[in-house]
Protein backbone atom coordinates (compact mmCIF):
# COMPACT_ATOMS: atom_id res chain seq x y z
CA UNK A 1 0.00 0.00 0.00
CA UNK A 2 1.24 3.56 -1.09
CA UNK A 3 2.10 6.42 1.33
CA UNK A 4 -0.75 8.05 -0.41
CA UNK A 5 -3.44 5.35 0.30
CA UNK A 6 -2.91 4.88 3.92
CA UNK A 7 -3.15 8.30 4.25
CA UNK A 8 -6.71 8.68 2.86
CA UNK A 9 -7.79 5.31 5.45
CA UNK A 10 -6.08 7.20 8.06
CA UNK A 11 -8.19 10.44 7.59
CA UNK A 12 -11.36 8.39 7.10
CA UNK A 13 -11.11 6.78 10.22
CA UNK A 14 -10.38 10.57 12.25
CA UNK A 15 -13.61 11.70 10.59
CA UNK A 16 -15.51 8.72 11.45
CA UNK A 17 -14.52 8.70 15.17
CA UNK A 18 -15.06 12.52 14.84
CA UNK A 19 -18.88 12.22 13.59
CA UNK A 20 -19.55 9.69 16.07
CA UNK A 21 -18.45 12.26 19.05
CA UNK A 22 -20.16 14.54 17.80
CA UNK A 23 -23.80 12.93 17.85
CA UNK A 24 -26.13 14.22 20.76
CA UNK A 25 -26.22 12.14 24.29
CA UNK A 26 -29.54 9.80 23.92
CA UNK A 27 -31.24 11.49 27.27
CA UNK A 28 -32.11 8.86 29.70
CA UNK A 29 -36.05 9.09 30.60
CA UNK A 30 -36.83 10.59 33.74
CA UNK A 31 -37.91 8.50 36.73
CA UNK A 32 -41.87 7.26 36.86
CA UNK A 33 -43.04 9.44 39.74
CA UNK A 34 -44.17 7.44 42.43
CA UNK A 35 -48.26 6.24 42.33
CA UNK A 36 -50.24 9.11 44.15
CA UNK A 37 -51.84 7.86 47.11
CA UNK A 38 -55.35 6.71 47.10
CA UNK A 39 -57.39 9.10 48.74
CA UNK A 40 -59.17 7.90 51.84
CA UNK A 41 -62.71 6.83 51.05
CA UNK A 42 -65.51 9.22 51.96
CA UNK A 43 -69.06 9.70 51.48
CA UNK A 44 -72.64 11.45 51.96
CA UNK A 45 -72.88 12.43 55.58
CA UNK A 46 -76.34 10.53 56.73
CA UNK A 47 -77.01 13.07 59.09
CA UNK A 48 -77.28 15.65 56.06
CA UNK A 49 -78.67 13.13 53.32
CA UNK A 50 -81.16 11.36 55.50
CA UNK A 51 -81.98 13.60 58.27
CA UNK A 52 -85.09 11.72 59.14
CA UNK A 53 -83.10 8.87 60.42
CA UNK A 54 -79.58 10.40 61.70
CA UNK A 55 -79.13 12.84 64.07
CA UNK A 56 -76.23 14.36 65.98
CA UNK A 57 -76.82 14.57 69.74
CA UNK A 58 -73.56 15.35 70.58
CA UNK A 59 -69.68 16.39 68.98
CA UNK A 60 -66.17 17.12 70.08
CA UNK A 61 -63.23 16.70 68.76
CA UNK A 62 -63.03 12.96 69.80
CA UNK A 63 -66.39 11.52 69.13
CA UNK A 64 -69.42 12.16 67.29
CA UNK A 65 -72.57 10.62 68.55
CA UNK A 66 -75.33 10.06 66.17
CA UNK A 67 -79.00 9.03 67.01
CA UNK A 68 -80.40 6.82 64.20
CA UNK A 69 -84.11 5.46 64.40
CA UNK A 70 -85.49 3.42 61.50
CA UNK A 71 -89.44 2.47 61.19
CA UNK A 72 -90.50 -1.02 59.91
CA UNK A 73 -89.36 -1.66 56.61
CA UNK A 74 -87.71 2.09 56.13
CA UNK A 75 -84.39 2.42 53.90
CA UNK A 76 -81.73 5.17 53.97
CA UNK A 77 -79.44 6.21 50.98
CA UNK A 78 -75.96 5.22 50.38
CA UNK A 79 -73.66 6.95 52.67
CA UNK A 80 -70.44 7.32 54.90
CA UNK A 81 -69.46 6.31 58.39
CA UNK A 82 -65.90 6.89 60.12
CA UNK A 83 -65.05 3.66 62.00
CA UNK A 84 -67.46 3.71 64.88
CA UNK A 85 -69.31 1.63 67.54
CA UNK A 86 -72.82 1.03 66.92
CA UNK A 87 -75.02 0.25 70.55
CA UNK A 88 -78.73 -1.30 69.38
CA UNK A 89 -81.28 0.34 72.10
CA UNK A 90 -83.66 -2.38 70.36
CA UNK A 91 -83.51 -5.84 68.89
CA UNK A 92 -82.69 -5.25 65.36
CA UNK A 93 -82.89 -6.95 61.76
CA UNK A 94 -81.08 -4.78 59.03
CA UNK A 95 -79.86 -5.06 55.51
CA UNK A 96 -76.78 -3.21 54.35
CA UNK A 97 -76.49 -2.63 51.04
CA UNK A 98 -72.61 -2.19 50.10
CA UNK A 99 -70.98 0.02 46.94
CA UNK A 100 -70.36 -3.39 45.22
CA UNK A 101 -74.29 -4.46 44.71
CA UNK A 102 -73.50 -7.12 47.66
CA UNK A 103 -75.21 -7.28 50.48
CA UNK A 104 -75.40 -8.60 54.21
CA UNK A 105 -77.79 -9.08 57.08
CA UNK A 106 -77.33 -8.80 60.68
CA UNK A 107 -80.01 -9.14 63.66
CA UNK A 108 -78.38 -7.80 66.59
CA UNK A 109 -80.21 -7.95 70.46
CA UNK A 110 -81.13 -5.32 72.12
CA UNK A 111 -77.99 -4.10 74.35
CA UNK A 112 -75.69 -5.71 71.95
CA UNK A 113 -73.01 -3.41 70.18
CA UNK A 114 -70.87 -3.50 67.30
CA UNK A 115 -67.25 -1.81 65.91
CA UNK A 116 -67.29 -1.26 62.49
CA UNK A 117 -64.35 0.03 60.19
CA UNK A 118 -65.14 3.01 57.99
CA UNK A 119 -66.85 3.01 55.03
CA UNK A 120 -70.19 3.18 52.97
CA UNK A 121 -73.70 1.39 52.94
CA UNK A 122 -77.50 1.34 52.64
CA UNK A 123 -79.26 0.06 55.65
CA UNK A 124 -82.83 -1.14 55.33
CA UNK A 125 -84.92 -2.30 58.75
CA UNK A 126 -86.60 -5.39 57.39
CA UNK A 127 -87.88 -6.13 60.91
CA UNK A 128 -91.63 -5.99 62.10
CA UNK A 129 -90.34 -3.48 64.88
CA UNK A 130 -88.61 0.03 64.76
CA UNK A 131 -85.04 -0.20 65.21
CA UNK A 132 -82.64 2.78 67.11
CA UNK A 133 -78.94 2.64 67.55
CA UNK A 134 -76.78 5.04 69.63
CA UNK A 135 -73.96 5.19 66.62
CA UNK A 136 -70.55 6.43 68.65
CA UNK A 137 -68.31 7.57 65.87
CA UNK A 138 -64.72 8.08 66.34
CA UNK A 139 -62.66 11.07 65.20
CA UNK A 140 -58.65 11.29 64.18
CA UNK A 141 -56.62 9.66 66.79
CA UNK A 142 -55.19 12.18 69.13
CA UNK A 143 -53.97 13.20 72.69
CA UNK A 144 -56.70 13.38 75.06
CA UNK A 145 -58.99 16.46 75.85
CA UNK A 146 -59.58 15.37 79.30
CA UNK A 147 -57.18 16.19 82.49
CA UNK A 148 -57.07 12.49 84.53
CA UNK A 149 -58.51 13.79 88.00
CA UNK A 150 -56.12 12.63 90.11
CA UNK A 151 -54.07 10.86 87.64
CA UNK A 152 -54.65 7.61 86.09
CA UNK A 153 -55.55 5.01 88.44
CA UNK A 154 -57.01 1.39 88.58
CA UNK A 155 -58.15 -0.47 85.72
CA UNK A 156 -62.04 -1.40 86.84
CA UNK A 157 -62.22 -4.44 84.73
CA UNK A 158 -59.09 -5.40 86.83
CA UNK A 159 -59.95 -4.22 90.41
CA UNK A 160 -63.84 -4.78 90.17
CA UNK A 161 -63.88 -7.43 87.43
CA UNK A 162 -68.37 -8.18 88.53
CA UNK A 163 -69.15 -5.53 87.84
CA UNK A 164 -66.92 -4.25 84.73
CA UNK A 165 -66.28 -6.32 81.86
CA UNK A 166 -63.88 -5.88 78.56
CA UNK A 167 -66.41 -7.10 75.69
CA UNK A 168 -64.00 -5.59 72.52
CA UNK A 169 -60.62 -3.89 72.28
CA UNK A 170 -58.58 -2.71 69.63
CA UNK A 171 -56.47 0.33 68.89
CA UNK A 172 -59.26 3.08 68.85
CA UNK A 173 -61.13 1.63 71.24
CA UNK A 174 -62.09 -0.54 74.55
CA UNK A 175 -65.94 -1.19 74.92
CA UNK A 176 -66.98 -1.97 78.50
CA UNK A 177 -70.01 -3.59 79.61
CA UNK A 178 -71.25 -2.39 83.68
CA UNK A 179 -73.42 -3.63 85.40
CA UNK A 180 -74.65 -3.41 89.28
CA UNK A 181 -77.11 -4.64 91.39
CA UNK A 182 -79.37 -2.48 93.52
CA UNK A 183 -77.40 -1.18 96.14
CA UNK A 184 -74.27 -2.38 94.46
CA UNK A 185 -70.85 -0.42 94.69
CA UNK A 186 -67.54 -0.66 93.64
CA UNK A 187 -63.76 0.43 94.36
CA UNK A 188 -61.94 3.94 93.25
CA UNK A 189 -61.19 3.68 89.55
CA UNK A 190 -59.81 4.83 87.00
CA UNK A 191 -61.36 5.61 82.90
CA UNK A 192 -60.07 7.52 79.82
CA UNK A 193 -62.37 9.62 78.13
CA UNK A 194 -65.05 7.85 77.20
CA UNK A 195 -69.14 7.81 76.14
CA UNK A 196 -71.80 6.03 78.26
CA UNK A 197 -75.06 4.63 76.44
CA UNK A 198 -77.18 3.81 78.96
CA UNK A 199 -79.33 0.80 78.72
CA UNK A 200 -81.14 0.90 82.19
CA UNK A 201 -82.68 3.63 83.88
CA UNK A 202 -79.57 5.14 86.06
CA UNK A 203 -79.23 6.32 89.85
CA UNK A 204 -75.50 6.83 90.76
CA UNK A 205 -73.61 8.20 93.64
CA UNK A 206 -69.89 8.69 92.35
CA UNK A 207 -67.48 9.03 95.24
CA UNK A 208 -64.42 11.28 93.83
CA UNK A 209 -60.73 11.19 94.68
CA UNK A 210 -61.11 14.45 96.99
CA UNK A 211 -63.32 12.99 99.39
CA UNK A 212 -66.66 14.99 97.17
CA UNK A 213 -69.63 13.24 95.83
CA UNK A 214 -71.54 13.88 92.86
CA UNK A 215 -75.18 12.24 92.37
CA UNK A 216 -75.74 11.29 88.39
CA UNK A 217 -79.52 10.05 87.00
CA UNK A 218 -80.01 9.31 83.36
CA UNK A 219 -82.70 7.71 81.30
CA UNK A 220 -82.35 4.66 79.55
CA UNK A 221 -81.15 4.90 75.83
CA UNK A 222 -79.79 8.16 76.57
CA UNK A 223 -75.71 8.79 76.64
CA UNK A 224 -73.51 10.87 78.42
CA UNK A 225 -69.45 12.18 77.31
CA UNK A 226 -67.27 12.06 80.32
CA UNK A 227 -63.65 13.18 80.69
CA UNK A 228 -60.62 10.99 82.07
CA UNK A 229 -60.73 10.80 85.75
CA UNK A 230 -61.43 8.67 89.04
CA UNK A 231 -64.63 8.00 90.96
CA UNK A 232 -65.96 5.12 92.91
CA UNK A 233 -69.71 4.37 91.82
CA UNK A 234 -72.60 2.97 93.86
CA UNK A 235 -75.75 2.57 93.07
CA UNK A 236 -78.43 4.14 95.10
CA UNK A 237 -81.64 2.81 92.86
CA UNK A 238 -83.98 -0.01 93.39
CA UNK A 239 -83.36 -1.72 90.22
CA UNK A 240 -80.22 -2.83 88.66
CA UNK A 241 -78.75 -0.87 86.37
CA UNK A 242 -76.66 -1.99 83.03
CA UNK A 243 -74.35 0.42 80.33
CA UNK A 244 -72.17 0.06 77.43
CA UNK A 245 -68.51 2.25 77.91
CA UNK A 246 -66.86 3.11 74.84
CA UNK A 247 -63.37 4.71 76.53
CA UNK A 248 -61.62 6.40 73.46
CA UNK A 249 -57.63 5.57 73.35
Amino acid sequence: MNRTSRTMILIALALVALLSCSQPETEKPAPAAPPAAAAPETGPDPTAVDADHYKVEFENEQVRVVRITYGPGEQSVMHYHPENVAVFLTGSQVEFGMPDGSSEEVSPEAGQHAFAAAGQHLPRNTGDEPLEVVLVELKSAGPQAGTPAGGEGPDPTVVDADHYKTEFENERVRVIRISYGPGEESVMHYHPDNVAVFLTDHQVEFGMPDGSSAEVRAEAGTHEFALAGQHLPKNIGDEPMELVLVELK
